[in-house]
């Protein structure tokens, strides 16, 4: 398209901007720099030479919502729309736009719209260009076949769209699509892969992504005959089964190609062997990593002479690296992590010059490495590695001072290392994140590095009075798992710039610093597994990016109540197995809004939880197995938001956070899921959890509880549970552990648990349970009978209890109460006998410390007797008189 800047834009089309900019706002400022009569000088507006508006851009300015006004389709010359990343407030996106007829280029990408993606877009015959892509899986498809119109598009960018009813129809369409080259539907919930078509149209294709969709089957043959393809994505994507023979010469244009994180199998030498016969082979980027790929890797991985990226990482694969490596001058990044291989590491590894990083963790390696293998890797930015123990070692002389003036980050497990620290590595000047696992002897003090991690099981002695001083760059500050001895030092407070600190796991003393004010960007403390005793210091919560605190397993005794007051960023709070003492505060929604997992558990805590509890929405993890709460299980946990998210929302809750590329800090989480403590760390999924047991929790199991159909797990054991299981239980479909023993529950086993299939463990036992148990789905695999022991009226399998006999299963009539009834009247003699204590001794005791309200007290009793001793006697009198009286008129 031109502009004319002696033409003047169309009048009617300039009233038609003047519209859609009413309907539009930023509540910054005015992002648009409309001015003056001729709107093809405006900004995001492009005319052609006789006025006519040819493009509308609005993506150039930021914080835009509002709506689309129908004005738009005023715009009848229009080929060029972007309206990608403006809040539309997730409205459905307008029939209208399907009558803009020129239109040649739409993009309307992350821009909250909702709903069903409308056929009218059909309309667009002249469509090229087509991006609706969405973040929020808000849109969309129920009706493909208006793509089957769009016979000259070009591109096709659909991420995140929901394709899941209409994903059969999907390939069809797209193969009706001729002069289509780049097509991206990532994440867009497709099931189907079609495995052959009756003929193939697509053969212009350049791109083809279709990342993350569930197919769940293996990768089709035809995909591999277009032979113009330079990019293929399939990583998280379910594949399955033996990587398909690939014909010689079909992807000889392949620059990049991404297979990761699926289930391919076979061997890896024949798709090898079959790009690298290309002539003019292109290949860049090649990635098979987490897959189930075997064998050795042959030394014709040479020939790539053009990769600039391989990751073989997490896969199956034996035999030593190939001395071939050497021949790939412009690789930049090597990861083959998580494998089976062994043998030497060639020393022809230092030939790749331009190597940034290498990742050689979780082999099995042998021999060693020496200075040679380095001297040419002037580029190396990131280097690991880790073998089986004492099978690999460095041997690189303590002379030997050479530069690697781009390493950054090293990390170096399970390698004979030491045992002291290696002057070739404190020679890197560059060097900001050192991880050396197996190391022994005192902590090394280094100044400059930003990151240090030395944990490990062979660290000794105090961490060093200076090390604040020493090492005042720090950001990163692991030491935990070691052996370490006395105090935190005073001067951690010196290292302004710390972000992370993990002594966790030591012997370490004393109390916790309370020099927390001036590291204003710490945003993880983990002390737990320490012997830290005394308080916890308020100045905590004065660190507004603390979002971990992990306090647990220590001697820490005080009342928890004022401790934590305005930590307005903590989402994890965990301090179980301490001394803690006090109540549960009711302020707790305001001092701490962010909570999203409560871990308490093994405290000395008292009083009931209070319902404000409730007004944490983020909370998914609760644990208060406590021994000393009261009261009852407050209902509105039912109403608690972070409790309803599906388990994939907390995958992050034991995800590696990353405190730059490459520092990061793993979380562990001890819960007791499924009768015994099961530690989450790393990747682990976690489960929304409800821990209340071992307490003197009272009254009855909420119904509203059973609307949290996404909890995971929960446990009320060990308390003084009344009424019935609710019989709405069985809503708590994705529950996977289910304990209640050790109550006072009553009633039959309600029949909607059975629609629970993902329980796996549950346990009923001592209550007062009556009927028979049910048998279908899951309880048929509940065959351990002391999971309903102490239960005399629960009869059927596995308990030897026959239902047929005319006294099982049957109770009473009332006597379902009885013990509920029992506990009533123990709370209330409990009651009369505390009040009457309490009030004798407020009484007697004041009059007791008291001299003058004793006095004024035995002065007040005398006055009341003599009262009392004159209305009696009185009255005494007055009944003689009356009797005298009444006998003298019988008498006469």
């Amino acid at each position: 398209m031109s502009l004319n800047a002696n033409t003047l834009c169309i009048r009617e089309e300039r009233e038609a901007l003047l519209k859609i900019k009413k309907h539009l706002q930023d509540p910054f400022h005015d992002p648009f720099s409309w001015v003056g009569e001729d709107c093809c000088s405006w900004t995001g507006i492009g005319c052609d030479q006789s006025g006519h508006i040819l493009s509308f851009e609005l993506s150039f300015a930021q914080h835009i919502s509002g709506e689309i006004n129908p004005s738009i389709t005023d715009l009848k010359h229009l080929r060029y729309l972007d309206l990608s990343s403006i809040d539309f407030g997730g409205i459905p996106i307008p029939k209208f736009i399907g009558s803009l007829h020129m239109l040649r280029y739409l993009d309307l990408s992350y821009s909250n719209f909702s709903g069903m993606i409308p056929t009218h877009l059909g309309n667009l015959s002249n469509l090229q260009y087509l991006y609706i892509s969405t973040s929020f899986s808000s849109l969309w498809v129920k009706d493909v076949s208006w793509l089957f119109t769009l016979s000259s598009l070009r591109c096709l960018h659909m991420k995140g769209v929901n394709i899941i009813s209409t994903s059969h129809d999907l390939f069809p369409a797209v193969n009706m699509m001729p002069s289509l080259l780049e097509l991206r539907l990532i994440s867009c919930n497709l099931r189907t892969f079609p495995p052959s078509f009756p003929f193939e149209n697509i053969t212009s294709l350049l791109v083809f992504d279709l990342s993350q969709n569930p197919f769940n089957s293996s990768t089709p043959s035809w995909l591999f005959n277009i032979t113009k393809l330079t990019e293929l994505y399939l990583q998280s994507s379910s594949l399955r089964g033996p990587f398909p023979v690939l014909q010689r010469g079909n992807l000889c244009n392949l620059r990049n190609m991404d297979l990761s994180n699926n289930y391919l199998t076979g061997d890896i030498t024949q798709m090898l062997d079959t790009l690298s016969s290309c002539r003019d082979q292109s290949l860049e980027h090649l990635d098979l990593s987490s897959n189930h790929l075997i064998r050795k890797l042959p030394n014709f991985v040479g020939k790539f002479n053009h990769l600039a990226s391989l990751d073989l990482s997490s896969n199956s694969l034996l035999g030593p690296i190939p001395t071939t490596i050497g021949n790939l001058s412009n690789l930049n990044h090597l990861n083959l992590e998580g494998n089976m291989m062994n043998g030497d590491i060639p020393k022809s590894i230092g030939q790749l010059t331009q190597l940034h990083s290498l990742n050689l963790l979780q082999n099995n390696w042998e021999g060693i490495m020496t200075n040679i293998h380095f001297q040419n890797l002037t580029n190396l930015i990131s280097f690991c590695i880790s073998s089986k123990p004492n099978s690999f070692a460095f041997k690189v002389t303590q002379d030997w001072t050479h530069h690697l003036n781009n390493l950054f980050y090293v990390e170096i497990s399970d390698c004979q290392i030491g045992p002291a620290f290696p002057n070739w590595l404190r020679n890197q000047t560059c060097l900001g994140t050192i991880m050396l696992q197996n190391l022994k002897g005192s902590i090394p003090l280094w100044s400059g590095v930003k990151g240090l991690d030395l944990s490990n099981k062979l660290l000794s002695g105090i961490i060093q009075n200076n090390i604040g001083e020493e090492m005042s760059d720090l950001e990163f500050l692991d030491l935990s798992n070691n052996q370490l001895i006395g105090i935190i030092p005073q001067s951690i407070n010196k290292i302004q710039n710390l972000l992370y600190l993990d002594l966790s796991n030591n012997y370490l003393t004393g109390t916790i610093p309370v020099f927390w004010m001036g590291m204003q960007g710490l945003s993880i403390i983990d002390l737990s597994y320490n012997n830290l005793s005394g308080g916890i210091p308020t100045s905590i919560c004065s660190l507004p990016s603390l979002f971990i605190l992990e306090l647990s397993n220590n001697n820490l005794s005080t009342d928890f109540s004022p401790t934590f007051q305005n930590c307005t960023s903590l989402q994890t709070l965990s301090l179980g197995n301490n001394m803690l003492f006090g109540s549960i505060p009711k302020e707790i929604t305001k001092n701490l809004p962010s909570l999203a997992e409560l871990l308490l558990r093994g405290n000395a805590l008292t009083g009931s939880i209070p319902n404000e509890i409730c007004g944490l929405p983020s909370l998914h993890l609760v644990d208060l197995s406590n021994k000393n709460l009261s009261g009852s299980i407050p209902a509105c946990l039912g109403n608690v938001y972070g409790f309803k998210l599906p388990q994939t929302s907390f995958i992050n809750s034991t995800e590696p956070l990353f405190i730059d590329r490459y520092m990061w800090y793993t979380k562990h989480i001890e819960l007791i899921m499924k009768g015994k403590i099961i530690e989450y760390m790393d990747r682990m999924p976690v489960h929304s959890t409800i821990d209340l047991s071992d307490n003197s929790l009272c009254g009855e199991i909420p119904e509203k509880l059973t609307e949290l159909i996404h909890l995971g797990a929960l446990n009320l054991s060990w308390s003084m549970l009344t009424g019935n299981i609710p019989n709405n239980i069985g809503s708590l479909k994705d529950l996977e552990s289910l304990d209640l023993s050790h109550n006072h529950l009553s009633g039959p086993i309600p029949p909607s648990m059975t629609s629970m299939t993902f329980l796996s463990f549950m346990n009923l036992s001592y209550n007062n349970l009556s009927g028979q148990i049910p048998v279908a789905n899951q309880f048929g695999t509940f065959n351990d009978p002391s999971i309903y022991e102490g239960n005399p009226q629960l009869c059927g399998d596995p308990l030897p209890n026959n239902c047929s006999s005319p006294l099982s299963g049957n109770v009473e009539k009332g006597r379902k109460h009885e013990d509920d009834e029992k506990i009533d009247k123990l709370c209330l003699y409990a009651s009369i006998i505390v009040g009457y204590i309490t009030s004798f001794w407020l009484v007697c005791g004041s009059l007791y410390l008291k001299r003058s309200w004793r006095h004024a007290y035995f002065n007040f009793v005398f006055d009341m007797k003599d009262k009392l001793l004159f209305f009696v006697v009185a009255n005494l009198r007055c009944a003689k008189c009356k009797f005298d009286i009444e006998r003298a008129k019988t008498t006469k």
